[in-house]
């Protein structure tokens, strides 16, 4: 299942980066599947920043830093991929 919690701001292609404001908590570990007119992967949070510091989690408003694993652009949808019954 899964739940839309927000957005990617801005991307950093050098280093492959995205900057995501979210409307839910998110935390290292957790998966979220980032889909956009050119863009559709899903990956796990393996770290987060906010203003270059190391964080654990997040929360609603928190803007963000994660390395991403595929190229995304401003404007895709921020999914966070939840257990559920299929």
């Amino acid at each position: 299942m899964e739940v839309v919690i927000g957005h990617v701001t801005h991307y950093f292609n050098k280093i492959n980066v995205a900057v995501l404001t979210i409307k839910d908590e998110l935390k290292v570990g957790d998966t979220i599947h980032i889909l956009g007119h050119t863009t559709n992967f899903a990956q796990k949070v393996t770290s987060m920043q906010i203003e270059h510091n190391n964080v654990d989690s997040v929360k609603p408003g928190d803007d963000f830093a994660i390395k991403v694993i595929e190229p995304v652009r401003d404007h895709d949808v921020v999914y966070k991929v939840t257990e559920g019954t299929s």
